[in-house]
């Protein structure tokens, strides 16, 4: 385990293990290149989805719900790579191992789901679909303890598995 802590901080001591993990997740100051990194990875398979179930309808019939699922969805996306007030970053590198690590894992799940939704759509499926986001999110939020993205996370989480759930329902 020490090789690994080693590989993933260069080598470096706790202290400045500590340091470094606090500036991966602040970037430039205002963008977290790896939060950018994961969003175009969960968009690749929703681009290939739309691309070849172009005539899949939203059967949700709440609007605020709809709404309110969007809003979560852009502004998680949004505050995941973008530092919008003020700094962010890793309370410790223990926090940056389960960013790194939490959402490797999460994100390695999402598309094997996504294979296994392609291959044949089930119910569990699309609601896997809609949980692992939602994780992603929520463990990029607490991890960088930044408020915002937490609030979205939270937001998108509750909307969107909502409307997957009425769409499934329209599905069995």
């Amino acid at each position: 385990m020490r090789k690994l802590f080693y590989s993933i901080n260069g080598g470096a001591d706790g202290p400045t293990a500590v340091f470094l993990a606090g500036k991966v997740g602040n970037g430039w100051n205002w963008i977290n290149l790896f939060g950018l990194i994961i969003v175009v990875l969960m968009l690749l398979p929703n681009i290939i989805y739309a691309m070849k179930f172009r005539d899949a309808k939203n059967r949700c019939n709440n609007k605020a719900m709809n709404i309110l699922e969007q809003v979560g969805r852009y502004g998680s996306m949004l505050f995941m790579v973008v530092n919008v007030f003020g700094e962010y970053g890793f309370a410790s590198v223990g926090a940056f191992l389960v960013y790194l690590f939490g959402n490797s894992a999460l994100l390695l799940g999402y598309w094997i789901v996504w294979v296994l939704y392609f291959f044949k759509q089930k119910p569990w499926k699309s609601l896997a679909l809609a949980i692992l986001p939602t994780l992603i999110f929520l463990i990029s939020g607490l991890t960088l303890q930044y408020v915002l993205l937490i609030f979205c996370a939270v937001l998108f989480g509750v909307a969107h598995i909502y409307v997957t759930w009425k769409n499934v329902k329209y599905e069995e």
